[in-house]
């Protein structure tokens, strides 16, 4: 089979990721990048031996012809884009947060849906190695029947030096990062009844909230806490591990520093490194967070090609996003909150 025909859309910090993933699929052929800073388009084509660059999204997919795109650009730009692709009937996968507002994340869903395109949310904390495997450890049944987890992402990590942009934002942790960590409560723990949340703001100079912990009662009883804070003075500075406990009938699993998962089962603990070797184009401490870019793109391009839904799916993000509006909703209101169905 000729490889499938991809595009970019953004070209910045994080879409650097993106391009080097794609590159390493050797069933994709990223024909066009795009950005509306258009040395930003140049720069990348060269980089990264692509044939065409567009500053304009619009001039693109009327002059490319493409089996998906990947939009990776800030999610205020999202809706406008996806209904551009959906236009073109062509299969998008957008990176996360999916939109400022659960209005425009129903709207995707449903013009995505109306062109009979897949729309995938690049949820890449779902394909993270380490993550995964603790998944697969809940999976196989060896702690029994889960009753209890917590959740953790905790750094002092300056994450405005490489996007000053959040320092602006009106929504920060829960929806830049609480997102990623919610989602994880959600395939741990199954879905969730309610959320009560408790948010602080530390650092002087930003506008919305850098700190948040969150309880979440799940639907079959059991319960979690979910942290998430860019405001953390610990040392060592786990970033950018996702640290993890989850309690069951049998046993438990940890996920601990270093990416070290601890697992005990009917009395018998067992201990594995569960990081990922480096790639050409991955350094630490980054190098997981990476390798789930090329993971998350992987799951997507066998999914175009077998012609199921991606995990992903815009659908199945919406339950994720519906716990972020109630963890705001329950912020405010001061109290535990259901997600929007």
């Amino acid at each position: 089979m000729a490889p499938l025909r991809g595009a970019v859309i953004g070209c910045g910090f994080f879409a650097q990721n993106h391009l080097h993933a794609w590159k390493d699929i050797a069933d994709v052929e990223i024909v066009a990048v795009c950005d509306k800073d258009a040395a930003k388009a140049q720069a990348a084509a060269e980089k990264f031996g692509v044939p065409a660059w567009y500053d304009d999204a619009a001039r693109m997919f009327g002059a490319v012809e493409l089996d998906f795109v990947d939009i990776a650009t800030t999610m205020p730009t999202h809706r406008a884009l996806v209904e551009l692709a959906a236009h073109h009937h062509v299969p998008t996968i957008v990176q996360k947060p999916f939109a400022p507002h659960w209005d425009d994340c129903v709207a995707m869903v449903a013009i995505c849906k109306a062109a009979g395109i897949p729309l995938m949310v690049h949820e890449n904390f779902r394909f993270q190695a380490p993550l995964d495997a603790v998944r697969k450890v809940l999976g196989e049944g060896l702690i029994g029947k889960p009753y209890y987890g917590r959740i953790s992402f905790r750094t002092g990590y300056d994450i405005f030096a490489g996007q000053p942009y959040l320092m602006k934002e009106e929504q920060l942790v829960i929806l830049d990062l609480g997102i990623h960590v919610l989602d994880m409560a959600r395939v741990y723990l199954g879905e969730v009844e309610t959320v009560y949340a408790q948010t602080q703001r530390v650092h002087p100079h930003i506008v919305a909230e850098d700190m948040v912990t969150l309880m979440l009662r799940h639907k079959n009883g059991a319960t979690s806490v979910v942290e998430a804070s860019y405001a953390s003075r610990i040392s060592p500075d786990p970033f950018p591990q996702t640290l993890v406990s989850i309690e069951g009938t049998r046993g438990s699993v940890q996920l601990l520093e270093g990416y070290r998962m601890r697992v005990t089962s009917d009395g018998e603990t067992t201990e594995k490194n569960v990081s990922t070797p480096l790639l050409s184009w991955t350094s630490e401490p980054w190098h997981v967070a990476q390798e789930s870019v090329l993971r998350t793109q992987q799951h997507w391009v066998a999914c175009l090609r077998e012609g199921r839904a991606p995990e992903t799916s815009g659908e199945d993000n919406l339950r994720t996003y519906a716990l972020v509006v109630a963890a705001y909703r329950s912020a405010a209101e001061r109290r535990a909150v259901a997600p929007t169905r």
